[in-house]
């Protein structure tokens, strides 16, 4: 089945929701059943040995869990003596089987289920008279590895994410990030990693601290599948929105990543991954979003911490975190010593000319330079992003080494150039 065709086909399934539910709503059961039935056909294979292995275990009295995972030869399992096909012939019951079935996967598949809230819409599908036709439809498509790859599933699975986005007028702007803008930061950051684009077995590490539904994760994954098929690369990421955090973790589960490198929680007041430092970050943080609600957490870390911590430069104003983000990623870089690392983070015009001299955006804008943190600042066009014209910026900050021109050569390298331009940019902000 091809990509157009499998997308049709799970898109076809609005056809049995179209009255019951709204539009926008669509994605909250095509999304988390498609999730489903893909996990349903990976196991399909093993599912007889999982099951025996688990009643051995049990016998000897052993945590029977490594031993299932080995034998379902998966990062996670299910234990249920049901699957989706089995379903089918208890229609009588087919909420509470439904339920079962999912309680059998393993905690970290049934995290996704439930911040999709998926047990609500086998509720609502269950009193409109539609849970047993939903789950028939998903039932006969086959969605295993060997028919659908991993790449092709994860290719379908971003589809639908977009249509759904594009339906939910009033969230889409939340978490969607045009993908121009993504390639643009991609290609940015990798473009002077020589040894990650040519060797092979390389392994590099990126981090989205707001990561949404992993759009960014995916595209830079792409670019590097592209250009050196036997780089790997290791995703992670931090989300906040319930809803995005299940879709981003089905979507890296999709594609065979280890989705315990996505967490949730808010980054700013929670770092999922403390310690943790990265080789690429990417980031589009809410633009002009106020800290208020995290500020006693905030102020604390940066009294108490200063520079051990993430805010020693300096806070913006309550009213936009911007800058906040920005420092975090800061904080996530390697040492200069160890490589280095480079990120993109899309920012507003705030962080560049809110705060005079003395304010914690100049402190912190003093902070980037003096240490020459900041590679180049690019403007992008007006209404790129969803429900917003306002003016856009890409950040492209590293602190990894970079070759020392001649002097008399210098005023014409691009690497001089870009961080002339940038303190240009940021200077003209403080004064």
């Amino acid at each position: 089945m091809n990509d157009s065709k499998l997308s049709a086909f799970l898109w076809s399934v609005a056809d049995l929701l179209r009255g019951d539910y709204k539009q926008s709503d669509y994605g909250k059961v095509i999304l988390p059943f498609t999730v489903l039935r893909r996990l349903d056909c990976v196991l399909e294979p093993t599912k007889q040995a999982v099951l025996a292995e688990l009643a051995k275990r049990k016998a000897s009295g052993v945590n029977p869990e490594p031993f299932l995972l080995k034998k379902a030869g998966q990062r996670f399992c299910n234990i249920s003596d049901l699957d989706l096909k089995m379903l089918m012939g208890d229609q009588g019951n087919i909420a509470e089987n439904l339920r079962a079935y999912l309680q059998g996967f393993s905690p970290s598949v049934r995290d996704i289920f439930e911040s999709f809230d998926f047990h609500t819409q086998i509720d609502r599908l269950a009193k409109a008279g539609l849970l047993y036709l939903v789950t028939e439809k998903f039932a006969n498509v086959d969605l295993h590895p060997d028919v659908v790859s991993n790449a092709q599933m994860g290719m379908v699975f971003e589809e639908l994410i977009r249509k759904f986005a594009e339906l939910s007028n009033e969230t889409a702007g939340e978490h969607f990030t045009p993908r121009e803008v993504i390639r643009l930061m991609v290609n940015l950051l990798f473009i002077e990693d020589d040894d990650a684009l040519t060797k092979p077995g390389i392994v590099r590490s990126i981090y989205d601290p707001t990561a949404g539904t992993g759009g960014m994760l995916s595209v830079a994954g792409e670019y590097l599948a592209e250009h050196n098929p036997k780089a790997r690369l290791v995703m992670y990421g931090q989300e906040l929105n319930p809803e995005s955090y299940a879709i981003c973790k089905a979507d890296m589960l999709i594609k065979g990543e280890d989705i315990t490198n996505i967490v949730f929680g808010n980054t700013l007041s929670a770092d999922g991954l403390p310690g943790q430092k990265f080789d690429y970050m990417l980031s589009n943080p809410p633009f002009g979003v106020e800290w208020k609600k995290i500020e006693k957490e905030i102020r604390k870390e940066a009294e108490q911490m200063g520079f051990n911590g993430r805010f020693g430069p300096g806070l913006p104003r309550v009213s936009d975190g911007s800058l906040l983000f920005l420092l975090h990623l800061v904080s996530k870089m390697r040492p200069a010593a160890e490589g280095g690392s480079r990120f993109g983070i899309v920012l507003n015009g705030s962080p560049l000319f809110t705060g005079g001299a003395g304010s914690g955006e100049s402190e912190i804008r003093r902070y980037m330079l003096e240490n020459d943190l900041v590679e180049a600042i690019i403007g992008l066009p007006t209404d790129m992003f969803y429900n917003t014209g306002i003016a856009t910026y890409v950040w492209i900050v590293s602190n990894a080494s970079r070759p020392i021109a001649k002097a008399s050569s210098s005023s014409s390298t691009p690497a001089a150039s870009g961080r002339r331009c940038a303190r240009a940019s940021a200077a003209s902000a403080r004064s």
